[in-house]
């Protein structure tokens, strides 16, 4: 266990590193007070290094030792797990080392919890340029809950795509649009739950943050994250289509511990037709936010892009089917974002945070095993509060800057 301290230390130094790089060491005490806060969010993630999910046993650490008994990086042109090839560069060179392979797969979460922390700063910039805001903003992302658990305890690895993802709004709001496509791009890359926040970035298209001749790039860097693993022998077809081929493995099952709609459903019956409402309906609702954004895209300003990012990544997991606990990592993270850069929102993140925790409690504690548990219907309930807080938020947001418009007209 000694073994990990010093990885965790590393970490904690980088995020030091990026508070200094972002200019939050203005005084003395921001500097001190973020130290500690560095100290204790690495110590928390050591309390949960040993822990062992059967997610790990059965997968994780069978793939790692797949790539060692197999020449590490060779083994690549095999089809191995159920991740895309991105990650599993990550285990391939896991195989290599002589530390315990829970620990290099918690390190490389945790290593992206705090990069995470940086995309939230980043976005939060763009609304408060003082060092208080971007504080709140990076280290309670740090200590959100699901962050904690997601990588120091679970073993998984949302923070990975969730920091591209988040990375991806952070620079379309600083007019990055081919960094913010490169890194929506990786962020897909990692995991298919991207798609949980692609579709915003049509609306970035009508508010003119980015172009339709930026979109390109997504391909291109798509197709260099897979290259070295086609290098060594895997499929090209293959490759690229992963994601297409494992649609006909999600399951039988309308939810997996999901606070979704679904949560209300108590049997499995007619499952097909259910799965068919959940997804029209979340072309529905795509398709009218969609409409409201076009009729409203002189006012798309940056508050209003931040909402419509965090109603898509909360509204889409919850109408679609085979939804599984931990697919709103997104929507935890980016309510911290919004509700730091617009604080009368502040507790967007307690209803949306709960709802995670309502999945995550039940896969940690085993009672999925037995029947869904009732706290995944409170937990539904609360997205559903959620979703209406934040149309009603984008109403507002249109409306106000209408006004401001009509005053600065002569």
């Amino acid at each position: 266990m000694t073994s990990v301290f010093p990885g965790l230390l590393a970490i904690g130094a980088l995020g030091f590193l990026i508070l200094w790089r972002e200019g939050v060491f203005r005084q003395k005490t921001p500097l001190f007070l973020s130290a500690l806060l560095l100290l204790a969010a690495m110590a928390l993630r050591g309390l949960c290094m040993e822990h062992e999910t059967l997610d790990y046993q059965n997968f994780l650490a069978r793939w790692v030792d797949y790539f060692r008994e197999n020449g590490g990086f060779r083994a690549l042109k095999h089809s191995v797990g159920n991740y895309n090839v991105p990650y599993l560069y990550f285990l391939a060179l896991f195989s290599y080392a002589g530390m315990r392979d829970l620990y290099l797969i918690k390190l490389l979460s945790v290593l992206f919890d705090v990069l995470l922390a940086w995309a939230v700063l980043r976005i939060v910039s763009r609304f408060h340029a003082g060092a208080g805001a971007k504080m709140a903003a990076f280290f309670l992302t740090l200590f959100l809950p699901t962050v904690v658990l997601n990588g120091a305890c679970w073993g998984q690895c949302d923070s990975i795509y969730a920091a591209f993802g988040l990375w991806s709004i952070a620079f379309a709001l600083e007019h990055k649009p081919v960094r913010a496509v490169a890194a929506i791009a990786l962020s897909f890359a990692f995991k298919l739950q991207a798609v949980f926040l692609l579709p915003v970035f049509l609306i970035f298209l009508l508010s003119k943050s980015l172009k339709w001749y930026h979109l390109p790039v997504f391909p291109l860097v798509y197709f260099l994250t897979v290259l070295p693993a086609v290098l060594l022998g895997r499929p090209l077809w293959d490759t690229v289509t992963l994601y297409f081929n494992q649609a006909d493995s999600v399951g039988s099952g309308v939810n997996y511990n999901s606070p979704s709609m679904y949560a209300f459903v108590q049997s499995a019956e007619n499952g097909a037709v259910l799965s068919a409402i959940g997804i029209a309906a979340a072309f529905v609702f795509l398709g009218l936010l969609y409409l409201l954004c076009a009729l409203n895209r002189t006012r798309l300003n940056h508050h209003a892009l931040l909402i419509c990012s965090l109603l898509i990544s909360v509204a889409v997991p919850f109408l679609l089917p085979h939804m599984h606990d931990r697919y709103f990592f997104l929507a935890d993270v980016l309510s911290l974002a919004l509700a730091v850069a617009i604080p009368r929102l502040f507790f967007l993140p307690i209803f949306v945070s709960f709802a995670s925790l309502t999945g995550y409690y039940a896969y940690l504690t085993g009672t999925w095993m037995f029947r869904t548990p009732a706290s995944l219907r409170y937990g539904a309930c609360a997205l559903l509060a959620v979703i209406a807080v934040l149309i009603a938020a984008l109403l507002r947001s249109f409306s106000l800057n209408h006004q401001k418009r009509k005053r600065k007209t002569p």
